[in-house]
């Protein structure tokens, strides 16, 4: 499971679930009023199959399978992502938690909160793939690892899965200026500075060269990093992805088909990346 695909959505999902969760243990229905009220004890959802597993349940199981899908892309169910399964089960939860709290007319503590979550943990599912700021990684990128190796006969780096710094040469990498990270396909120019120009020549020729995507023989490997999470495919052509790309993390790009990036992961697994707009080159 890749924990740094999580994104501030996925954070907001797992906050409104542990909500859910805990109003499960208050009372549904406020105050007793009138003469039969001696010994009266509001009950809680666990005192209510139904409602414990319409609403609490449901809404947590729900926002569990979303994280799972997210953190862990291509599992299906019956040919469906168990993340559409999340998404059906925190609706389900929300649609029941409204019309049992307008039914109560006396909700309680439990009840209301119920409510409240289950609004935040739908709304986190539906926007988070959608709202920019839920879609910021949940953490950051790893601190680097002094005196780690690096793959493909590079020269010591600051960290494995990090781009030369300044002063270092990593392999496959000019070092942009004061050891920045150049957009993908650009060349440093005068003073480190990066030619427009250049930076398209360079796009183009690795693709001429490839003569319909073959890999081009002059292609260096570098490192990258996505602007936005993105699936990685696999090698054979299948349609499903075998990982996800977080930003905020360095990949490794170690061939180059057509505008597909063949890509290996820290973990060592490796892949096509079809979607390369945007990423930044280290």
């Amino acid at each position: 499971m890749n924990i740094r695909s999580l994104t501030r959505g996925d954070g907001v999902v797992i906050g409104a679930a542990a909500v859910l969760f805990i109003a499960s243990f208050l009372d549904l229905s406020g105050d007793c009023t009138g003469a039969n009220c001696t010994g009266y004890e509001s009950p809680s959802a666990w005192d209510s199959l139904s409602v414990l597993m319409s609403i609490f349940l449901a809404g947590v199981i729900g926002a569990a399978l979303v994280i799972v899908s997210r953190a862990t892309p291509g599992r299906k169910v019956a040919g469906l992502d168990i993340g559409q399964f999340g998404a059906a089960f925190t609706v389900f939860a929300l649609w029941t938690a409204f019309w049992t709290t307008i039914d109560t007319g006396n909700a309680g503590a439990g009840l209301i909160l119920g409510l409240l979550a289950t609004i935040v943990l739908a709304a986190g599912i539906i926007a988070g793939p959608l709202v920019p700021a839920l879609k910021a990684p949940l953490t950051g990128a790893p601190r680097p690892q002094q005196g780690a190796p690096s793959p493909y006969g590079a020269q010591p780096s600051p960290g494995y899965g990090y781009p030369a710094g300044q002063g270092s040469q990593g392999y496959g990498y000019p070092g942009g200026p004061q050891g920045q990270a150049q957009p993908y396909g650009a060349q440093p120019g005068p003073q480190g500075q990066t030619d427009p120009a250049q930076a398209a020549q360079t796009q183009q020729a690795p693709q001429a060269a490839q003569g319909g995507g073959a890999p081009a023989g002059d292609f260096t490997p570098f490192w990258f990093a996505v602007p936005v999470a993105r699936p990685l495919y696999g090698e054979d052509g299948a349609p499903n992805p075998i990982a996800e790309l977080a930003p905020g993390t360095w990949y490794l790009a170690v061939e180059q088909r057509g505008q597909s990036l063949v890509t290996q992961t820290q973990d060592g697994r490796r892949g096509v990346l079809q979607d390369t707009t945007g990423i930044q080159r280290g």
